[in-house]
Order: C-alpha cells, then sequence, then structure tokens
C-alpha cells in the first residue's frame, strides 16, 4: 500500500457497514478517505470513533449517490480541497422488500438509482479526476453473489427482486470500464468484488438469523479491498467472489 500514502480514497455507503469498514482499514493504511453518505451524522460518529491521526484524514460529504447533482457537487469539493480521487470503492447500494412482478415502481427506481445508476454517477466523477491527472487510479465495485450468472437461492430466501438485476449490471459496468480504460491508454483498474451475505443493516434480522453462523463480516469485505489495492502497478485484481463457509450459494 506504500504507492498509496496519502492518495484519496472515496468510499460511498460510508456511514454504515461495508463502507465504514472500507473506511477504516485503508485510513489505517495511510490513505486519506472521503466518506459520501446519506447520514452526515454516522460518518461524524465513525470520524470521531478513530484514533487522532487517522481523524485528520477523513472527510466526509452527505451525498445521495442515486443524485446526479450530489455526486457531481462532492467530486468537485474533492477535486477543490484534496486535489482529486485515486481510488473509488463504488459501496452505496440499497434493496427493497417484494416482488420484481407487482412491487411499487419507486422502490424500484430507489434501487436502480442507488445501485446502478449512482455507481456511473460516481465512476464517471472519479475518472474525470484520474484522467486530468493521469494517474494510475483504481475503481472498486462492491458487488454481491446475487449479481452471478445461475444465482438461485431456493425458495426458502424472499426474492431480491431488482437488486438481483442491478448487481448483474455491476458486473457487466466492471467489464466494460476494464476495457474502455485499455483502449483510453490509462493505467486505472477496476476490481469487482462479490460477497454473499454479509451482517450488515441491509440484511433483515430474520435473514441473520436463518443464516446464523453462515455469514460474512463486513471486515471481510474491506479486507479484499485492501488486497485489491495491494497489487502491484502491473497487476490487476479482476474479481473477487467471497463465500461464508457453508453458504450454498
Amino acid at each position: 500500500m506504500e504507492r498509496w500514502q496519502n492518495r484519496v480514497a472515496v468510499v460511498t455507503g460510508a456511514s454504515s457497514g461495508i463502507g465504514a469498514a472500507c473506511a477504516k482499514i485503508i485510513l489505517a493504511a495511510g490513505v486519506k478517505v472521503v466518506g459520501l453518505a446519506r447520514r452526515a451524522e454516522r460518518m461524524e460518529e465513525l470520524k470521531k470513533s478513530l484514533p487522532v491521526e487517522q481523524q485528520q484524514r477523513f472527510f466526509y460529504k452527505k451525498c445521495d449517490v442515486s443524485q446526479e447533482e450530489d455526486v457531481k457537487s462532492a467530486f468537485q469539493w474533492i477535486d477543490e480541497q484534496l486535489g482529486g480521487t485515486d481510488i473509488l470503492v463504488n459501496n452505496a447500494g440499497t434493496i427493497r422488500e417484494g416482488n420484481l412482478v407487482d412491487m411499487p415502481m419507486k422502490d424500484i427506481k430507489d434501487v436502480v438509482n442507488t445501485n446502478f445508476m449512482g455507481a456511473i454517477y460516481c465512476t464517471q466523477g472519479a475518472f474525470r479526476s484520474m484522467k486530468a491527472r493521469n494517474v494510475a487510479g483504481h475503481l472498486i465495485f462492491i458487488n454481491s453473489t446475487a449479481g452471478l450468472a445461475g444465482y438461485n437461492p431456493g425458495p426458502d430466501y424472499p426474492s431480491l427482486n431488482v437488486y438481483t438485476p442491478t448487481k448483474f449490471a455491476l458486473n457487466a459496468i466492471n467489464e466494460i470500464c476494464r476495457q474502455e480504460l485499455i483502449t483510453l491508454k490509462t493505467k486505472v483498474k477496476t476490481t469487482n468484488i462479490s460477497p454473499g451475505w454479509v451482517s450488515t443493516e441491509i440484511v433483515p434480522d430474520e435473514t441473520k438469523e436463518m443464516l446464523g453462523d453462515v455469514i460474512l463480516q463486513a471486515d471481510d469485505v474491506a479486507r479484499a479491498v485492501i488486497y485489491a489495492l495491494s497489487s502491484g502497478p502491473h497487476c490487476q485484481v479482476q474479481e473477487i467472489t467471497l463465500r461464508a463457509v457453508g453458504e450454498w450459494y
């Protein structure tokens, strides 16, 4: 991680769960971190919980990634105040209960705009900064095994409705970005990280109870992020799949 010392990592959905875990582990590696999330008060709590030295390198902006203007404003602030974005961890995501075939359209749009369009807005904001400074940056997509081909959790689990298609789409975004970054003659890397069930606020308590100890922790995903970032400049960790031991799919 030496080459990332005092560089700037942007982590979306940083107010809890995987995003907060990623922010903490990246900070501990000597990198500046900007957290983006809707709950600014939660990010302030996170900042206060950090060692004093790390508090000085943790910044945050209230930002709803589903809103294009919010994202543009956040990345402009990062450019002006911190010099630009070197690492992006596209983590922000949401899910709604229901079945795709009859759930409210508002819920569907909320999920699509956050999980899909939010990732695109942030990717463009980060890449614009990397390209302008000719930086060999890194784009990381926190995906899900729900986005893998053949996903079939079985009838005992609730439908993930439109969440699953948005995670399938992230696979395509990662690959298209990888190809475009080559044709644009950049050294920017992309990594797609697909964990199974993770014990975070997004997973209902009844599902956690059903899974028992067959579930990942947010720190497991954060360590995968560090692994990808730690690869040499010539090496690209393209895909990582994480499952708890004993997880069926």
